[in-house]
């Protein structure tokens, strides 16, 4: 059994020694933290080699959430972390609804605390955690695996796709296991870690931006942005509420008083506020300019205006 998996793993780039590194241990301080940083500048000139199979994912991802589907992350250990940290982060800065974008991490909860390293193991268990959040067809499922060999993530790839649902593959192994089991591979090369096997580091640090680039991409094309201003932000606390504030202020010119002034009346929805500033329509038709664009900010406010201009000519 661990002969057929020492030769598996020494296949792996992710699992190989890397030469750079191999006086590291007697390194000072200083040192060390140089091989670990000319080390991490790799990782986003692997991940910039794969922005067409990540053009995939997003655009795959946006036409699942234009049906109603939703985003489904899984993964073992680190990889699986990463997919509960990039779900998370939705609902706040996006005022997406809980649930849209979802993680699952072999072990379950207790897991995102404490290794449960040997969950990973067993394929069926992806398949059964799928099932538990009753996968659709209509859902992406993104299975994330440093190593792509992970049997977790296998098993749920290939439920996955028997499921009808399209599957991503996000490894940083051109031989991921995991790529057979997927329509769209993600396979950023970063080669062999500061220290031999310990994916959470360049490996980790490739899939956060490749998360980070699925989510943003696909709430910009989904409108939740206005030039760059992130205007379905919640307002759940006090930094968010002065950022929605800062938000308007930036996106219209008014003063902070002003700023202050509408988003009162328009319930804290930074979008709203806007959209009633600059069309000087008043919330409730500003609202529905807004649902008549799809939420696009930018086209509801070129809608407004081209109406405006044909009242005019008459």
């Amino acid at each position: 059994m661990y002969r057929d998996l020492i030769q598996e793993l020494s296949r792996l780039t992710s699992e190989a020694s890397n030469p750079d590194t191999r006086d590291i241990d007697l390194l000072p301080t200083e040192a060390i933290l140089e091989k670990i940083n000319t080390a991490d500048r790799e990782v986003p000139l692997a991940v910039h080699r794969v922005l067409p199979q990540i053009a995939q994912a997003v655009d795959a991802i946006v036409d699942a959430f234009k049906k109603g589907g939703r985003l489904v992350y899984m993964g073992a250990g680190t990889s699986g972390r990463l997919g509960i940290l990039d779900a998370a982060e939705c609902p706040p800065t996006y005022g997406v609804e809980e649930g849209m974008v979802v993680a699952l991490i072999a072990g379950g909860e207790q897991a995102v605390y404490r290794a449960q390293e040997g969950a990973e193991d067993n394929p069926a268990l992806g398949e059964r955690d799928l099932k538990g959040i009753d996968l659709s067809s209509k859902d992406v499922v993104v299975g994330i695996a440093a190593s792509g060999r992970t049997p977790y993530v296998i098993g749920g790839l290939r439920y996955a796709r028997e499921t009808g649902c399209t599957t991503v593959a996000l490894s940083c192994n051109a031989t991921a296991a995991i790529a057979e089991e997927a329509d769209i591979k993600i396979l950023p090369q970063v080669g062999p870690e500061i220290l031999t096997g310990s994916t959470r580091m360049k490996a980790g640090t490739a899939q956060k931006l490749v998360l980070n680039m699925l989510t943003t991409a696909s709430m910009i094309r989904l409108g939740k942005s206005f030039y760059n201003l992130m205007v379905d932000v919640k307002a759940t606390n006090a930094k968010l509420r002065g950022r929605t504030r800062r938000i308007v202020m930036e996106a219209t010119g008014v003063s902070l008083e002003e700023a202050d002034r509408v988003l009162n009346q328009c319930d804290h929805n930074a979008k709203l506020a806007i959209m009633v500033i600059l069309s000087g329509l008043d919330s409730s038709a500003a609202e529905a300019a807004l649902a008549q664009a799809n939420g696009f900010l930018r086209l509801a406010l070129q809608q407004v205006e081209g109406s405006k201009r044909s009242v005019a000519k008459r």
